[in-house]
């Protein structure tokens, strides 16, 4: 956490608040693809996969379990999009896409086994919402519900450290891995959560989400503060 403080007063918040994301991106995929029938929430090129896999064996029956998923995640990206273009004064657009997701997944929470084709659609809607509304922790792209990105970014910033040795690449690297880091911890929690709650488990996603919410009242890129590229963040 010391390569943290140097920043401390600008964007301390924004990485809590990447981590709590993270963390519940991870809880998600884990619930998704455990509790409800090996489906992924986030992960839609696992998704693409597997539809390929099926419509090639003609499992028919089994394409609307990954057809689904996918679309509505492409359509939460839409609807986080439409509401950043359409936001009025008050709330904070992205404050908006978290109360919107935790009541997505309050709804999962209560739906029986037989609901799971609805339930992984409602939560990768969730899902594709939050990884259009949050893409940047400390000016640098990153995603909170998924990691090849975060590991891509992060082991070139560690060979850019190797060769030039800039603070800047190693921090950089730090904070990807970081993510990654918490983002398998919200799957361990995912897990265990569903060995003692069952299909309730995802309930603790919309905990995580309104803690995120709150932390956003702080965020002083919310209030658009200079990245350290010397712009402000996409407040509009």
């Amino acid at each position: 956490m010391k390569l943290l403080r140097k920043r401390a007063q600008q964007t301390s918040e924004s990485v809590w608040l990447a981590m709590v994301l993270a963390c519940s991106g991870g809880l998600m995929d884990a619930y998704s693809f455990l509790g409800r029938g090996k489906v992924f929430a986030n992960a839609q090129t696992g998704n693409l996969l597997l539809l390929g896999v099926n419509i090639s064996e003609g499992a028919w029956q089994n394409v609307p379990h990954y057809l689904c998923p996918i679309v509505c995640f492409a359509l939460g990206c839409a609807i986080a999009h439409e509401i950043r273009l359409h936001k009025g004064r008050g709330m904070h657009w992205r404050q908006i896409v978290v109360v919107a997701e935790a009541v997505l997944l309050a709804c999962v929470s209560l739906m029986p086994a037989s609901a799971n084709l609805l339930a992984n659609s409602l939560t990768s809607l969730a899902c594709g919402m939050q990884v259009q509304a949050f893409r940047k922790l400390h000016g640098r792209p990153f995603a909170t519900t998924m990691c090849i990105g975060n590991l891509r970014s992060g082991t070139a910033a560690l060979v850019n450290y190797t060769h030039e040795g800039k603070r800047r690449d190693l921090r950089s690297a730090f904070l990807y891995y970081l993510i990654i880091l918490t983002f398998v911890l919200g799957a361990i929690l995912g897990n265990t959560l569903l060995g003692a709650f069952s299909l309730h488990a995802i309930a603790a996603s919309c905990v995580f989400l309104l803690v995120a919410f709150a932390l956003m009242f702080e965020d002083r890129e919310h209030h658009g503060e200079p990245s350290p590229q010397g712009t402000t963040d996409e407040k509009n």
